[in-house]
Protein backbone atom coordinates (compact mmCIF):
# COMPACT_ATOMS: atom_id res chain seq x y z
CA UNK A 1 0.00 0.00 0.00
CA UNK A 2 1.30 3.38 -0.68
CA UNK A 3 1.39 5.47 1.96
CA UNK A 4 0.66 8.98 0.64
CA UNK A 5 -2.09 9.95 -1.34
CA UNK A 6 -2.24 13.38 -2.87
CA UNK A 7 -5.37 15.62 -1.69
CA UNK A 8 -4.40 19.26 -3.15
CA UNK A 9 -1.69 20.52 -4.95
CA UNK A 10 0.47 20.93 -1.33
CA UNK A 11 -1.69 18.98 1.04
CA UNK A 12 -1.22 14.79 1.20
CA UNK A 13 -2.79 11.70 3.91
CA UNK A 14 -0.36 9.35 5.25
CA UNK A 15 -2.42 6.67 4.93
CA UNK A 16 -0.43 4.71 7.45
CA UNK A 17 -0.05 7.47 10.22
CA UNK A 18 -3.11 9.11 9.26
CA UNK A 19 -2.24 12.42 9.60
CA UNK A 20 -2.38 15.69 6.89
CA UNK A 21 1.14 16.26 5.85
CA UNK A 22 2.98 19.07 3.33
CA UNK A 23 3.20 17.29 -0.19
CA UNK A 24 6.24 19.67 -0.85
CA UNK A 25 8.52 19.23 2.50
CA UNK A 26 6.49 16.31 4.55
CA UNK A 27 5.47 18.26 7.65
CA UNK A 28 2.71 17.17 9.32
CA UNK A 29 -0.38 18.89 9.91
CA UNK A 30 -2.52 17.26 12.31
CA UNK A 31 -4.38 14.13 11.97
CA UNK A 32 -6.47 13.06 8.94
CA UNK A 33 -9.43 12.60 10.29
CA UNK A 34 -9.89 16.15 11.33
CA UNK A 35 -9.94 19.90 9.82
CA UNK A 36 -6.23 20.08 8.38
CA UNK A 37 -6.41 24.22 9.12
CA UNK A 38 -6.14 23.33 12.75
CA UNK A 39 -2.68 22.41 11.93
CA UNK A 40 -1.43 25.24 9.63
CA UNK A 41 0.10 28.82 10.12
CA UNK A 42 -2.82 31.10 9.49
CA UNK A 43 -2.77 34.71 8.30
CA UNK A 44 -5.76 36.96 8.97
CA UNK A 45 -4.99 39.73 5.99
CA UNK A 46 -6.53 43.17 5.49
CA UNK A 47 -8.48 43.16 2.10
CA UNK A 48 -6.07 46.09 1.40
CA UNK A 49 -2.92 44.84 2.02
CA UNK A 50 -3.81 41.80 -0.94
CA UNK A 51 -5.15 44.37 -3.02
CA UNK A 52 -3.52 47.41 -3.66
CA UNK A 53 -4.70 50.25 -4.91
CA UNK A 54 -4.54 50.12 -9.41
CA UNK A 55 -3.53 53.50 -9.19
CA UNK A 56 -0.64 55.55 -7.15
CA UNK A 57 -2.37 57.84 -4.99
CA UNK A 58 -5.95 56.74 -5.22
CA UNK A 59 -7.92 54.50 -3.64
CA UNK A 60 -8.95 52.10 -6.36
CA UNK A 61 -8.95 48.89 -6.19
CA UNK A 62 -11.04 45.33 -5.80
CA UNK A 63 -10.08 45.17 -1.99
CA UNK A 64 -13.39 44.11 -0.42
CA UNK A 65 -14.72 45.90 2.12
CA UNK A 66 -13.16 44.92 5.78
CA UNK A 67 -15.97 45.21 7.32
CA UNK A 68 -17.82 42.72 4.88
CA UNK A 69 -14.57 40.58 4.29
CA UNK A 70 -11.51 39.26 5.79
CA UNK A 71 -8.51 37.00 3.80
CA UNK A 72 -7.62 34.58 5.38
CA UNK A 73 -4.50 32.54 4.66
CA UNK A 74 -2.98 29.08 5.88
CA UNK A 75 0.63 28.13 5.30
CA UNK A 76 2.76 25.30 6.20
CA UNK A 77 4.57 25.36 9.66
CA UNK A 78 7.69 23.77 8.07
CA UNK A 79 8.00 25.05 5.04
CA UNK A 80 5.91 28.13 4.62
CA UNK A 81 4.04 27.15 1.52
CA UNK A 82 1.07 28.52 1.18
CA UNK A 83 -1.32 25.91 1.49
CA UNK A 84 -4.93 27.75 1.07
CA UNK A 85 -6.46 31.15 1.08
CA UNK A 86 -10.05 32.37 2.12
CA UNK A 87 -12.23 35.30 1.71
CA UNK A 88 -14.46 34.78 4.94
CA UNK A 89 -17.05 37.71 6.72
CA UNK A 90 -15.87 39.04 10.06
CA UNK A 91 -16.26 36.66 12.83
CA UNK A 92 -16.84 33.39 10.59
CA UNK A 93 -15.47 30.13 11.52
CA UNK A 94 -12.36 28.45 9.42
CA UNK A 95 -14.13 26.27 6.97
CA UNK A 96 -13.60 22.58 7.04
CA UNK A 97 -13.76 22.24 3.52
CA UNK A 98 -12.34 18.38 2.66
CA UNK A 99 -13.89 15.74 4.75
CA UNK A 100 -12.36 12.45 3.83
CA UNK A 101 -13.19 8.55 4.82
CA UNK A 102 -10.18 8.02 5.57
CA UNK A 103 -11.05 3.83 5.88
CA UNK A 104 -12.34 3.86 1.98
CA UNK A 105 -8.88 5.78 0.89
CA UNK A 106 -7.05 2.80 2.90
CA UNK A 107 -9.22 0.03 0.70
CA UNK A 108 -8.65 1.90 -2.18
CA UNK A 109 -4.95 1.15 -1.62
CA UNK A 110 -4.98 -2.11 -0.63
CA UNK A 111 -7.20 -2.59 -3.58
Amino acid sequence: MSSAVRMTEYLEIDLEREVWRCARCGHEHGPARENYKHGLLVCDRDPADVHPPHFEGTSLSHAPDPEWCRIVEYYCAGCGTQVEVEYLPPGHPLTHDIDVDVDALKRKAVA
